[in-house]
């Protein structure tokens, strides 16, 4: 039986810049960085609230994924918000720049849309 999730997994292509996006914008906490020679790679361990969350990895010369036009596969990851608008906000002035905010049809909360530094979306949903 699956109790949750336990960890999402981003390949990125330039460790320094993701580092500092998903710790420095995103606000992410670093659990544990390990560099691991035999594969000449980087895992940073990261969390939200003290929940284990995302598993960054740098490998040499990663193929692109694409992402647009939407291809099959995992879309994207989303992160829950209290205040969509302030944090849209506070990552413009950090430099990211989100969609406009919509309302999802069904549930009538706010969302948007960004991406990271490879162009992976990313989705602010509000509680």
């Amino acid at each position: 039986m699956l109790l949750g999730i336990h960890h999402i997994a981003i390949i990125c292509s330039n460790y320094e810049v993701s580092k500092k996006f998903y710790t420095e914008i995103l606000g992410l906490t670093i659990v544990q960085e390990v560099y691991r020679k035999e594969r000449n790679s980087y895992k940073l361990d990261l969390s939200v609230q003290n929940q284990y969350i995302i598993e960054l990895f740098s490998f040499p010369n990663p193929p692109k994924r694409p992402s647009r036009p939407e291809a099959a596969g995992l879309r994207h990851i989303a992160f829950k918000v209290h205040d969509i608008e302030s944090v849209c906000k506070s990552l413009q002035e950090k430099g990211v720049i989100a969609e406009p905010i919509r309302i999802d049809p069904y549930t009538q909360k706010k969302y948007t849309f960004f991406q990271d530094p490879d162009g992976l979306p990313i989705e602010l949903y509000s509680e």
